[in-house]
């Protein structure tokens, strides 16, 4: 039996063809797109089947999924049951026990090279794996089975992509991120602690339109979500600028909604989509809440020093500067400006001068 296309599902749901054609304009505006992609999409969902997807857990608390069932741009529920066959989930399934992991061996045997392994956690490395057991079985080799016939993996959160604080030192279980145990396989990294949740519905999304993985960083991150520091879109980056800080928890400043980098905030040094995309449905994020960004996407964020340390040698204006240099930094350019601009007009003076000059003695 063939697996329905996203526009048939829908159909039979009951959805009219106009409200088919604004979730693929909303859909294209979800992944930045422009509006003349929206055709392109919806002629994809028409025509391609729904991919299967198997998605595994390993050491994690399950943050991942909890984000990922709360997106509003697409909805969870639409990704699940229209646009995903997501034929295994552990936490999301009905089925359980034998009837469950039976599941995983007919999916690889069906979809042999076609489907997506999602991969929620990591496996544990330290005493032949015993450390996770999935179905009665170490959870790394069930990973390296499943991903033998997978077309394409995704490592869910930052458990998956650098290892997050099971790996953080001394990791006694040796906690291991999965492209370090899959290493031929295509590896889509969407870290975070969790993600974002239209981050990961949007990845999907992305996939499943286009029949390919997005332009990729050279940490393996989608460039769309993970190509610009939280810092160059934070809307309290002016203060940084001007060399404007919170000092102290509650303090002046901070109800002022100043910079809050001398508190540990690492949005400088932080590549995600929380300053755009933002979290709740584009209500807010950390930093909006008053909070510190603590760099839970980067790798080995658990050891760098801890949540309230403040990052040092963060550039400004091309300069290597630290926060308590910055308000320095900003009169002494706007000092370098104005003598530069006294240089060049007395320059230009001057050449005026024996300008007219030369003329009157022509």
């Amino acid at each position: 039996m063939s697996v329905e296309t996203f526009y048939e599902v829908m159909r039979r749901q009951g959805i009219s063809r106009r409200s088919f054609l604004k979730f693929c304009s909303l859909t294209a505006a979800s992944l930045g797109l422009s509006p003349t992609m929206a055709p392109k999409i919806a002629h994809a969902m028409e025509t391609k089947p729904r991919t299967p997807v198997i998605w595994l857990h390993g050491l994690e608390c399950t943050c991942c999924s909890e984000s990922f069932i709360r997106s509003a741009h697409p909805l969870a529920k639409d990704v699940v049951l229209s646009m995903l066959s997501l034929d295994y989930d552990d936490t999301l399934m009905a089925a359980a026990g034998h009837q469950a992991e039976a599941i995983i061996e007919q999916v690889k045997t069906k979809y042999k090279g076609n489907y997506i392994l999602a991969v929620e956690g990591n496996p544990p490395l330290n005493e032949d794996g015993m450390f996770c057991i999935h179905g009665g079985r170490p959870f790394v080799e069930v990973l390296k089975e499943t991903a033998a016939d997978a077309k394409a993996i995704i490592s869910w959160g930052s458990c998956a992509s650098w290892g997050c604080v099971q790996a953080a030192k001394p990791n006694p279980t040796r906690a291991t991120p999965v492209h370090k145990v899959i290493t031929d396989k295509p590896i889509i990294k969407v870290p975070g602690c969790p993600p974002i949740a239209e981050v990961m519905t949007a990845v999907v999304t992305y996939m499943l339109t286009f029949d390919r993985i997005p332009e990729l960083d050279r940490q393996g991150r989608p460039k769309m979500f993970y190509g610009q520091r939280i810092h160059d879109k934070c809307y309290r980056r002016p203060h940084f600028d001007a060399g404007q800080f919170v000092e102290e928890w509650d303090d002046e400043a901070a109800r002022k909604g100043f910079c809050l980098y001398k508190m540990g905030c690492k949005g400088p040094t932080t590549y995600n989509a929380c300053s755009t995309v933002r979290w709740n449905g584009g209500v807010s994020f950390p930093i909006q809440s008053g909070h510190g960004c603590i760099g839970c996407s980067e790798d080995g964020f658990w050891d760098k020093g801890g949540f309230y340390d403040r990052v040092t040698d963060i550039k400004e204006f091309g300069v290597e500067s630290n926060a308590d240099r910055v308000g320095g930094t900003v009169a002494g350019i706007a000092g370098a400006a104005v003598a530069a601009h006294a240089a060049v007009s007395a320059l230009n003076k001057a050449r005026n001068d024996k300008n007219d000059q030369n003329k009157g003695d022509k």
